[in-house]
């Protein structure tokens, strides 16, 4: 049967069959693929193509002809245009098991394996939920009106977030405290295509434990100057919430919000969490996840794995940020060596086992790749590896260290379930089963999913 072909502004009905990473719906026409933004699993949708090509097409919606049951209204009145969160529209336990079925079937695609995966571990709050706040800055060009906000979705036309619900209320009245106050003081706002403009971002680091937060000026230059202390000074007057005011160095002509050069301008550099009896120092340019339930749930599961299956690990905590993950196991394990790239974040994490009373927990500075081999090469095993990378997943270097350096089991901590697939494919390929996959929801109304795979060493492999 020969495949219909479509082409820009065909209008056709279509019934959505599933939500798909990265945001959009799916339906088929014949097997032919049609991504939809805005389409929930059993809707009756009448669209139009936007772009075809012989593989796929992208499409909007005409007109919902029939809701599907799962539909509900958008809690944010701003969910249309912004790009922050794009699945509100979607009722929260039906977005849970979309993820799931988005984890299963990316796994067993790239895999080959059908892998479970088990229910997805809900958010305790699907609102105000997220703590750290990145808002690009910009200025309207007649009235010199300071906006900051989120991208309309694909674009980088700039949304003015007056009210955001899914972070705390204390940071929408910060923002707009500083919006008017810099325009008193003439900060400029960052212009993307020419380069120019002193506020490139405001950043917020906020601790739900102390209802506090700490404010980062992304500014373009390399000193500071009067008007970001008079900034400073005002703001840390005007909110008793604000504990520390610092700025950030990047004139970069890049979409790197953050560097690594950070100044403290007034008070303190650093928020406090905590999380059952555990205490994290978190810094500016420190990671930590960005919501504190989540990451308990996260927390909880690596830790039942371990407790239940290894007693008395030596355990290698890689890409560990603060070490949260290692803090939190020192208590179950016999030693933690944690390893992480950022000086800053291996300075907290410092601190923190001091905080904690920890002392079975060795925070080593460094790329992982780095220093795997040179445990690789002192003859160091572990019971348990546990893998914590960045979306673009871990090098083939860092796994094959991994896989030498891991006696019993690794646990792959991820916030991507292509390179999360991808790198479960190469340990299958290099002796390692996975049991199962706990998916976490850490960005609530967002396609971003965060899995926790266990594999265990296959004793029967033959390399």
């Amino acid at each position: 049967m020969t495949q219909r072909v479509f082409k820009g502004a065909d209008e056709l009905e279509v019934r959505v069959e599933k939500l798909v990473y990265e945001g959009s719906s799916l339906a088929k026409v014949d097997g032919y693929p049609i991504f939809i933004d805005g389409g929930c699993p059993e809707d009756k949708l009448k669209i139009r193509i936007k772009k075809a090509n012989k593989n796929f097409a992208q499409a909007e919606i005409v007109e919902i002809i029939e809701p599907s049951s799962h539909r509900t209204k958008p809690f944010c009145p701003l969910h249309n245009v912004c790009g922050g969160c794009g699945w509100q529209y979607v009722d929260y336990d039906f977005q849970l098991e979309q993820k799931r079925n988005i984890v299963f079937e990316t796994v067993k695609k790239i895999t080959g394996k059908e892998i479970e995966v088990k229910p997805v571990l809900k958010s305790p709050l699907t609102r105000e939920y997220r703590y750290k706040v990145q808002y690009p800055v910009s200025q309207t060009k007649v009235s010199k009106r300071l906006l900051a906000g989120y991208y309309k979705k694909g674009s980088h036309e700039l949304v003015n977030i007056k009210y955001c619900p899914i972070q705390p209320k204390i940071i929408d009245k910060i923002t707009e405290f500083i919006r008017k106050t810099a325009q008193e003081l003439e900060i400029s706002g960052y212009n993307e295509k020419t380069g120019k403009g002193e506020l490139r971002h405001l950043v917020f680091r906020y601790s739900g434990s102390e209802n506090e937060c700490i404010v980062i000026f992304v500014i373009n230059d390399t000193k500071i100057n009067e008007k970001f202390k008079k900034l400073s000074k005002k703001v840390m007057e005007e909110f008793a919430h604000v504990k520390g005011c610092l700025v950030n160095y990047n004139t970069s002509r890049s979409n790197l919000i953050m560097t690594q050069d950070t100044r403290k301008i007034d008070g303190q550099n650093f928020v406090t969490e905590k999380i059952d009896d555990k205490v994290y120092k978190i810094s500016a340019n420190s990671f930590f996840q960005i919501n504190i339930g989540s990451a308990k749930n996260i927390f909880d599961t690596v830790k039942n794995i371990v407790k239940e299956n290894y007693p008395a690990p030596r355990i290698l905590d890689a890409y560990s940020g603060v070490s949260s993950f290692g803090i939190w196991l020192a208590d179950i394990a016999k030693e933690v060596i944690s390893v992480e790239e950022a000086s800053s974040a291996t300075k907290d994490a410092a601190e923190n086992v001091k905080l904690n009373n920890i002392t079975n927990l060795t925070a080593l500075n460094g790329d992982a790749k780095k220093i795997f081999g040179e445990l690789v090469g002192k003859n160091e095993k572990f019971d348990v590896v546990l893998l914590d990378p960045p979306r673009k997943g871990c090098e083939k270097d860092s796994l094959d260290f991994a896989i030498k350096l891991a006696n019993k089991a690794v646990i792959y901590v991820s916030c991507n379930p292509s390179t999360l697939a991808r790198d479960l494919k190469y340990l299958h390929e290099n002796g390692f089963l996975t049991k199962y996959i706990q998916p976490v929801d850490m960005f609530c109304h967002s396609y971003h999913i965060e899995s926790v795979a266990w594999l265990e060493k296959d004793d029967s492999f033959k390399n």
